[in-house]
């Protein structure tokens, strides 16, 4: 009999699920890290990084064969049919684009993070699903796990088939299952035999597993006798028995992605397909991510720069009131934040993917800060592409070309980027996440005090022990190479931009010190003072990206180095303003009331507030659909871009 399917688990069990599948050392430096502990430590990212020539030879032949193709696809053909045509793929798959961080020795391209990147800068330009196709199947699919986990025996198997084109997909949420692993109901049981295990269970939002031929699939192993249990990863076969694509999703952007509901029933997985360990699974996707999350932000910088020639283009042609509407300081003001901020947006950007690939700092919080702040200022930017074009922003590329028009789908952009606020991390859990990783050395300092089960013994003597650690730590706040204003000359004009940031670097570190004085254990439920900080940092990450970016232009005399200046000028004097907004929202707000409003808002206080208008999704069906363990009933619409690639590996 089918059994439903619910797994539930307490705050506390939730929390030490992720607590244990985070990386909790600190190899290698990070800049990010020491910006939250108050060290605004320039040497780190300054100068600049650079790709190698090798590597920066290699991509640039490449992108020139990609920009080819590119110039080929029609992307108002994927956003008409909401599909990625097949003769696309055929094509992405010939050039290459399948493996592109995959090492040659394996069949890929064996470009660098910030090849990579450009790689899908250019191919989301085209249009964003087929960004996401590429992104879906490299970031978090077969290859980057198995790169990072995998045997030497996998790799072999697998990443010349993804090469070849074998698109993958990764299969994680589940319908009532987002970003609360420790509520997993797939399971993957170990046989009798022990020579493989079954997997069962229901996958939602599985981007490209529509079209896959290869999951990545993550399932909690039951604990018994020789296994070690917990929630691990398989490879697994897209087409093996008991595998069903049962929907194709739709979304308001993005509508050429093959994104699915994937239910597994009875799944003979080969245990050589787990990779690592058995309960490994969610460390080695929170790994992953520390470089999959930069595709966002690439995809993301993409979309800016061409809403920075569009307003350009737009504002130079359209006359209002007998001159150019980009020369009325209303419109001026926004094409300003667009042609600043995508500056910011492209510094940051390479910064991290370059820090990627030296592999000298460690990167994680800087990746995370580098997704959670593309994401937010993307979607401005597009808001304000549509506002400069007034009502041919609204309307869509389809009916401006129908009446003779330059067929610009501004409107198309903001649907597109909205998701990537809630892909691979929501911006409110990529704040939490982030402000639990700079957390870190006060969590190692005073464990205890922060936390509201620990016994008072405990918290005594975990004040002795902070004790040290915050005597030594807390007076380096007070001053600061931001108070001395010969600091930095070398940046010339920006170099009051990096002594603001030094300067704001210890003074949130100061204010969260307040705030565990204040709130001690509480403050982990004061997520909008925390998202605060967070937001603060990322503004300082973009600003200190910048102005090391600028510097390395001008310094090497290149011909774009003085508006490279102007550019992070402007940038920085804009981000500086939000800054200063958030150090005032952290203790004036109104978090409290809000707090306060809200238990009302669901105890139905304020019901009758609703009153007046009709609901139409009101009788269509449950908010979340209940689902059981079993075999499907439903038409597997599994279908692959491309021929089968196993035939290929066997051979």
């Amino acid at each position: 009999m089918a059994t439903a399917a619910k797994v539930d688990a307490t705050e506390e069990q939730a929390r030490a699920l992720v607590e244990e599948s985070r990386e909790t050392s600190w190899a290698k430096p990070s800049f990010a890290k020491e910006m939250f502990l108050g060290r605004f430590r320039l040497d780190l990212i300054h100068p600049y990084p650079e790709p190698g020539p090798e590597d920066a030879e290699r991509t640039e032949a490449f992108l020139s064969r990609l920009r080819t193709l590119c110039e080929s696809i029609d992307g108002s053909v994927i956003e008409a049919e909401s599909r990625i045509p097949d003769e696309y793929v055929k094509g992405l798959a010939e050039l290459g684009c399948f493996g592109l961080k995959i090492p040659q020795s394996f069949g890929g391209q064996g470009l660098s993070q910030f090849g990579y990147n450009r790689a899908l800068m250019l191919v989301g330009s085209a249009h964003p699903s087929l960004g996401v196709l590429l992104s879906a199947h490299q970031s978090i699919g077969v290859p980057e796990p198995l790169k990072l986990a995998g045997t030497d025996e996998q790799k072999a198997e697998f990443l010349p088939r993804c090469a070849a084109g074998a698109v993958s997909a990764f299969l994680l949420t589940e319908p009532d299952v987002g970003s609360d692993p420790a509520r997993m109901a797939s399971t993957a049981t170990p046989t009798e035999d022990g020579e493989a295990y079954l997997l069962n269970g229901v996958k939602l939002w599985t981007t490209n597993g529509v079209v896959a031929e290869l999951l990545v699939v993550m399932a909690r192993v039951p604990k018994s006798e020789g296994h070690r249990g917990g929630i691990s990863a398989f490879v697994v076969e897209a087409d093996s028995p008991g595998i069903t694509v049962e929907r194709r999703n739709s979304f308001m952007g993005l509508r050429g992605i093959e994104n699915g509901l994937t239910r597994m029933h009875d799944v003979r997985v080969p245990k050589r397909n787990l990779i690592g360990r058995e309960g490994d699974g969610l460390k080695i996707a929170l790994t992953t991510l520390n470089a999959g999350r930069l595709a966002i932000p690439a995809l993301c910088t993409a979309a800016a720069k061409w809403s920075l020639k569009i307003a350009r283009e737009w504002s130079t042609q359209r006359v209002q009131w007998g001159r150019p509407v980009g020369e009325h300081a209303a419109v001026g003001q926004k094409i300003a934040f667009i042609a600043a901020t995508t500056f910011a947006l492209e510094a940051a950007l390479d910064l991290s993917a370059t820090m990627s690939d030296e592999g000298r700092n460690d990167i994680r919080i800087e990746a995370a800060l580098a997704k959670l702040w593309a994401s937010e200022m993307s979607c401005r930017i597009a808001d304000e592409l549509v506002q400069i074009r007034g009502g041919r922003g609204y309307e869509t590329a389809a009916s401006l070309a129908a009446r003779g028009e330059r067929a610009v789908p501004a409107e198309q952009l903001v649907r597109d980027l909205r998701i990537n606020r809630i892909f691979e991390g929501s911006s409110e859990i990529m704040r939490l996440l982030i402000a639990r990783e700079m957390a870190d050395a006060h969590m190692a300092a005073a464990g205890a005090l922060v936390d509201r089960k620990a016994e008072f013994k405990d918290k005594a003597k975990a004040a002795v022990g902070a004790t040290g650690f915050y005597a030594k730590w807390f007076p380096q706040l007070a001053v600061g190479a931001g108070t001395v204003p010969a600091a930095y000359t070398e940046f010339g004009v920006l170099a009051r931009h990096l002594r603001f940031v030094e300067r704001s670097a210890r003074k949130q570190a100061r204010s969260l010190m307040y705030a565990m004085g204040r709130w001690q254990a509480g403050l982990e439920y004061r997520q909008n003072f925390l998202g605060r900080i967070v937001d603060i940092g990322a503004e300082l990450f973009a600003m200190s990206a910048a102005c090391v970016r600028a510097h390395a232009l001008r310094a090497a005399d290149a011909p774009e180095g003085k508006a490279a200046e102007e550019l992070a000028d402007t940038f920085c004097r804009q981000s500086r303003l939000r800054v200063r907004e958030l150090f005032d929202a952290l203790w004036d707000n109104t978090d409290d009331d809000d707090r306060t409003l809200t238990r009302g808002v669901l105890d139905g206080r304020y019901e009758w507030l609703e009153g007046g208008v009709l609901d139409p999704s009101e009788g269509t069906g449950p908010w979340i659909a209940e689902w059981q363990m079993g075999p499907s009933t439903e038409e597997n619409l599994l279908h692959p871009f491309l021929p089968s690639t196993r035939s290929h590996a066997e051979a």
